[in-house]
This record gives structure tokens, C-alpha cells and sequence, in this order.
């Protein structure tokens, strides 16, 4: 069955995201037994997306905005800043292309962003040695104002 990354499945992301206790909202287009996982993610300001890293060597991962605009940190494996880009959709930069191994986070600039992701199957949740111990993990002490820091270096 076909879905259309339009308008319609936009809004309906948003408004789920809106309602979600997490802020955010997913749409698989694969079955999860599929190598190449594929889904949109509905996101609201206030979620969470901790700094992570994917350590297989077949979790590269492609993250491009559709609508809104996401803050992306990349991360030395200490925690300082690598690198920050602002990914718009329609802007200069509406997305990235993450190798395994390499500590990532995002946060939500705009109301409704949706963003397109992509990368190997099956899923795995973050695992040994992909949550730094220099960040909270989400529901952590401390996450909100990390979070709140995060946020900053778009300002």
C-alpha cells in the first residue's frame, strides 16, 4: 500500500506529536522485519532527542526535513560540539547523512517540523556504548535543563 509524504500526512503527524506525552509521533513505511527502515517523525518543541550514536556498522543514518526546522549537534565522543546545523525544510540545509559511530541530538525550532528518517533494520534500542555518560538519557535528572542547553546553541 502507498503513502503519500504529503501535506495530509504532515498535519496528521503534527497533531498526534501534539498529543503524545513524548512530543513526537512516528510512521513507519516499512514492516519491521524489512533491511531498510524507513519512517516520518511528527515533532513539537519540548521533545527530547538525546545525543546517541548507532555503533553497527550498518546503522548510517538519513535524516531530512520536510517541514519546520530541527537543530542537529554532532558530538565528539567527550561531549563538546563538533558540529551544528540548523535543517530546514526548503532552507540550505534541509537534512543529514549520519555514519555509524558518531554521537548525534536534535531539537524542534519550529511547531509541526516533520522529518523523514532512514537507515538499516531491524530495530534496536540505543544500546551499550551508544548513550554517552555525558548527557541525560530522556526521564533523566537533569534532561530538561540539558535539553534547555541544547536548544541554546540555536539562538
Amino acid at each position: 500500500m502507498h503513502r503519500f509524504l504529503d501535506e495530509s500526512l504532515f498535519a496528521e503527524l503534527a497533531e498526534k506529536a501534539a498529543f503524545s506525552p513524548r512530543s513526537r509521533h512516528h510512521h513507519n513505511f516499512h514492516q519491521m522485519e524489512e533491511p531498510c527502515h524507513r519512517l516520518a517523525v511528527g515533532m513539537q518543541p519540548g521533545t527530547y532527542v538525546p545525543p546517541h550514536r548507532h555503533l553497527s556498522a550498518d546503522k548510517a543514518e538519513t535524516l531530512l526535513v520536510l517541514r519546520g526546522s530541527l537543530g542537529l549537534l554532532v558530538f565528539r565522543e567527550t561531549g563538546e560540539v563538533l558540529a551544528k546545523r540548523l535543517m530546514q525544510a526548503g532552507g540550505e540545509c534541509p537534512g543529514v547523512d549520519l555514519p555509524p559511530g558518531v554521537f548525534h541530538g536534535l531539537v524542534v525550532l519550529e511547531p509541526d517540523t516533520v522529518m523523514f528518517e532512514c537507515k538499516a533494520g531491524p530495530y534496536r534500542p540505543v544500546g551499550e556504548g551508544e548513550q554517552p555518560d555525558w548527557a541525560p538519557q530522556e526521564g533523566d535528572e537533569g534532561a530538561a535543563q540539558y535539553q534547555r542547553w541544547m536548544l541554546a546553541q540555536f539562538d
